[in-house]
């Protein structure tokens, strides 16, 4: 099997993700995931990974004859140009400081071969928080969740220990409140937190947070 990208540009309407999946179902590929990116009154834009057995010419052929489809090309995957994710989020200042470590270590983790993209958002309020780390654990190539705030509890902690459950990784900084209690590695240093996020992801480190003793760094 054989991972893909298609980007597919189509007439707007019902029924159309309907006819591109059948098409791919027919060659044997298994989707992993799909993202419909444009959906307005011209067109329809739609964003397929999957496994496939075989080359996929024959079916982006397949894929052309549809009388709605427009054009179909094959595209590298997002697993392949941007890899796995790094999210920060919390208070502007903290996530500006996470940030700059983060990225600085990624730089040097992706010019030796890994790929490792670094989001931002900054926000306030414990429920805005508390939905925005639950819909991390939904987010493509996720894989390590840093918060960065001076006073995060509640739903919040609550939040992360449902993300966790579901195999994300949190890093919270040493903050007030009970979310470093509940995260899984808590950093003092931001521009410190930002690294060990990266390092703990990128395959090419040798660092595990299951190593470090009280999962304290201060």
């Amino acid at each position: 099997m054989k991972r893909i990208g298609i980007f597919v540009r189509a007439a707007p309407g019902p029924g159309v993700l309907h006819q591109l999946t059948g098409v791919i179902a027919e060659h044997g590929g298994d989707i992993t995931s799909v993202e419909i990116v444009e959906s307005g009154s011209s067109q329809a834009r739609v964003s397929f990974e999957l496994d496939l057995p075989g080359e996929g010419a024959a079916l982006i052929e397949d894929l052309k004859r549809l009388p709605v489809v427009r054009s179909a090309v094959e595209v590298k995957t997002f697993e392949k140009v941007y890899g796995k994710r790094i999210i920060i989020m919390g208070g502007g200042a903290q996530v500006g400081q996470v940030a700059i470590g983060a990225i600085s270590e990624a730089d040097r983790h992706n010019i030796r071969g890994e790929h490792i993209s670094v989001d931002t958002i900054p926000l306030v309020g414990e429920q805005p928080l508390a939905d925005a780390v639950r819909a991390v654990a939904r987010l493509p190539r996720a894989k390590a969740l840093v918060l960065a705030g001076s006073l995060m509890g509640g739903e919040i902690e609550r939040a992360v220990r449902e993300v966790r459950e579901q195999g994300l990784l949190v890093i919270s900084l040493n903050m007030a409140g009970s979310v470093p209690d509940a995260a899984d590695l808590v950093v003092s240093d931001p521009v410190q937190a930002g690294v060990m996020a990266v390092m703990a992801v990128a395959e090419t480190a040798k660092f595990t947070v299951e190593r470090l003793k009280g999962r304290r760094v201060f």
